[in-house]
């Protein structure tokens, strides 16, 4: 495997994490009052046109990212909608 190739996994893997923390603390105060909406359906947008781009040109890091930042992102959009406002 190329050098480029693991740097573009791990840039993949770095990315993928961000929301991770955000998930877990949201998940576990059961609140996201302090998340906008609009950034919440920007980044949810954004990762959509990202995957397709992605898969257009195949390029995995670029899928990989893209795909767990659009099931985190799905999540959190889940929990705005669903956490009752404090």
């Amino acid at each position: 495997m190329p050098w480029i190739e693991i740097v573009g996994l791990f840039g993949a893997f770095l990315s993928s994490i961000t929301f991770i923390p955000q998930v877990w603390l949201a998940w576990k105060t059961k609140s996201v009052g302090d998340l906008s909406l609009g950034m919440l359906l920007i980044v949810f947008t954004s990762v959509l046109v990202w995957l397709v781009y992605g898969f257009y040109l195949q390029l995995l890091p670029v899928i990989i990212a893209n795909s767990i930042i659009f099931l985190l992102s799905l999540l959190l959009l889940y929990f705005k909608f669903t956490f009752p406002k404090k």
